[in-house]
């Protein structure tokens, strides 16, 4: 079922539950679904869909870092609720494991032995991770301390 079907159905029951704050972050969600829908020219893949919701977290981090900056704790926990919504629709994370050995097994196939090899490294990681929800921010500190 592609997600625009599945959030439209997870809205009506939000609205039959009259639970407001999950109704207002699917509305959210099929908005910019929505948008990008009309935007693209080609039809909808699970790829763009990931890319919109990973954006749409990336929104909420920040907002929720910028709310507590300004001592707004109550907005910063409604950013993060809506967060582990969105997050709720991503596919599985990548376990510590999995990333551990997806780095170890790229830095072995690129043979990268400098900082200057680390663009590839990364490729290569986001290869063999690929279909699994990564946080590039922290696989990127990962790689970086394991090259010299």
């Amino acid at each position: 079922m592609p997600l625009i079907d599945q959030v439209s159905q997870d809205m009506v029951a939000a609205m039959k539950a009259r639970a407001e704050a999950r109704l207002s972050a699917l509305r959210m969600i099929k908005a910019a679904l929505m948008k990008l829908k009309v935007d693209s020219p080609k039809p909808l893949d699970e790829a763009a869909e990931m890319q919109v919701l990973k954006s749409l977290i990336k929104q909420r981090i920040d907002a929720a870092e910028m709310f507590r900056s300004a001592g707004r704790a109550e907005q910063a926990d409604k950013e993060e609720a809506e967060r582990k919504l969105i997050e709720s629709y991503l596919p599985a994370g990548a376990s510590e494991e999995e990333t551990d050995a997806a780095i170890a097994e790229a830095m072995a196939e690129t043979g990268a032995t400098s900082i200057k090899q680390m663009g590839l490294v990364m490729k290569a990681v986001q290869a063999k991770l690929k279909g699994k929800t990564v946080d590039g921010k922290a696989l990127s500190d990962k790689v970086r301390s394991r090259l010299p």
